[in-house]
């Protein structure tokens, strides 16, 4: 049952469309599946570090320190940052280029995607309400925890590769201006999730 109660958590996570969705789609089109792959590799850590705290019973830290409002305004800040260097990159004559992943750029797009889902409050908000019914409500223990809990995890990172690979796909039929058109878009999106994070903690 523990399998099963994750797999429907992983399902409804996998279909949440937030920035990390469109930097997946952004990463893959633009760079490749491989390197779309390190950044939803990024994502897994980041994932897996939430759980942890939410385990440790980091909600109290959370609720009694203003933990919430401090990194709701540094990933707001984050995101609009990252949605900027996007917008101004768009103006720039790029296309579709295919570099081998060195050590130096393996790191960075999995810090990439741990960076850009660990500022959201919401994924924290998601993990700890995770939590809080599979020890709660479903009284969950053990291994019935870690069966729960890595279920979710696989279901997500399976789905994160699945998009990167869907959007690859669509590589034949990206021409420079859908290109434009796609970083304008992906730019645009950030900035709005980082406003809506500021306007969520204030």
């Amino acid at each position: 049952m523990a399998a099963v109660n994750g797999a429907l958590f992983g399902l409804l996570l996998a279909v949440l469309i937030g920035p990390v969705f469109f930097t997946l789609i952004q990463t893959s089109i633009e760079k490749g599946l491989d390197k779309a792959v390190l950044v939803a590799i990024g994502i897994f850590f980041s994932d897996v570090l939430y759980i942890g705290l939410a385990y440790l019973g980091i909600s109290q830290l959370i609720n009694n320190s203003g933990y919430d409002q401090w990194i709701g305004y540094g990933g707001g800040l984050i995101l609009i940052l990252f949605g900027v260097f996007t917008l101004f990159r768009s103006r720039k004559k790029t296309g579709i280029v295919e570099r081998p992943v060195t050590v130096k750029g393996f790191f960075r797009f999995v810090f990439k995607g741990f960076l850009i889902n660990g500022v959201s409050p919401f994924v924290l908000i998601f993990w700890l309400g995770a939590m809080s019914l599979a020890t709660v409500e479903y009284r969950y223990q053990g291994s019935d925890l870690f069966v729960f809990f890595t279920v979710i995890l696989l279901i997500v990172f399976s789905t994160d590769v699945l998009k990167a690979y869907l959007a690859g796909k669509l590589r034949q039929l990206i021409t420079p201006r859908l290109f434009k058109i796609l970083n304008i878009t992906v730019g645009l999106f950030l900035i709005a999730f980082g406003v809506r994070m500021f306007s969520y903690v204030m």
